[in-house]
């Protein structure tokens, strides 16, 4: 059975179609080529696919890709169970009183929320979202938002005055969220940068190096070769630093 809903400007339409047992969104849009994706949080597999192509040409593009499919399915399962076990490992334990710091730009104000992204660090698939809303509201409780907040605010002081050495330049404001599919983003144009509070929950090498890549796009807004050049000489193992991030899914 097919299912079709309203759909925003560009999609032609959004249809939900059962293939070999898999259930599969079609999103037809007016471009020559098909596309699939596996997305986190539940191994959801979406083909974006021409406007005019039909439905058994989809069927087909998707059967034979099917042992992929489930190749990857498992990946984002493991990913998730790695997340997982990192979160349910994150200890409790505060920095003793009177030594909390925070995290102010150079006028002296707390951090506040950032305007909308430009440049940004995403995980693997840039459709990758959370492990679910249920899921999510069960992981970021009041204590462990805390706990990660407090961490990102105790290890960022020496970092910034670290790296803003080395990198020349310095983010106006940081900002600290839950976000659904990035581990970090930067406006170039305002200077700010925001981190994803999962980041203090993780090892500290992750937080250096989502931190270092964020504050190169405030001389860089992409992330072609410039960029790249620019990483090799401040981060040289920032390709390693990547590829065991994005092991884990974002919560």
């Amino acid at each position: 059975m097919t299912y079709r809903r309203r759909t925003s400007r560009r999609v032609t339409s959004t249809d939900i179609i059962d293939i070999g047992g898999m259930t599969v969104t079609v999103i037809r849009k007016p471009i020559r080529n098909m596309y699939l994706r596996v997305q986190p949080p539940n191994g959801d597999i979406r083909v974006t696919a021409p406007t005019r192509i039909s439905t058994e040409a989809v069927e087909t593009f998707v059967s034979t890709r099917k042992t992929w499919i489930r190749a990857q399915q498992r990946k984002i399962q493991r990913m998730q169970r790695d997340t997982m076990r990192l979160v349910g490992g994150a200890t409790g334990e505060e920095h003793p009183e009177g030594q909390s710091q925070h995290l102010n730009d150079q006028t002296g104000r707390q951090p506040s929320v950032g305007e909308q992204d430009s440049s940004g660090i995403g995980s693997r698939d840039t459709g990758n979202r959370n492990i679910g809303s249920r899921d999510s509201a069960t992981v970021w409780t009041a204590d462990v938002q805390r706990r990660a907040r407090q961490s990102l605010e105790w290890q960022l002081p020496a970092l910034l005055d670290h790296w803003t050495r080395v990198i020349g330049r310095s983010p106006t404001r940081i900002t600290f969220r839950i976000m659904r599919s990035r581990w970090g983003s930067c406006t170039p144009a305002t200077g700010r940068i925001r981190l994803n509070l999962q980041l203090g929950l993780m090892e500290p090498r992750f937080l250096e190096y989502v931190l270092v890549h964020e504050m190169t796009h405030l001389w860089v807004g992409g992330h072609g070769p410039r960029f790249q050049q620019l990483m090799d000489r401040f981060l040289p193992d920032w390709r390693d630093l990547r590829r065991e991030l994005n092991r884990f899914a974002v919560l």
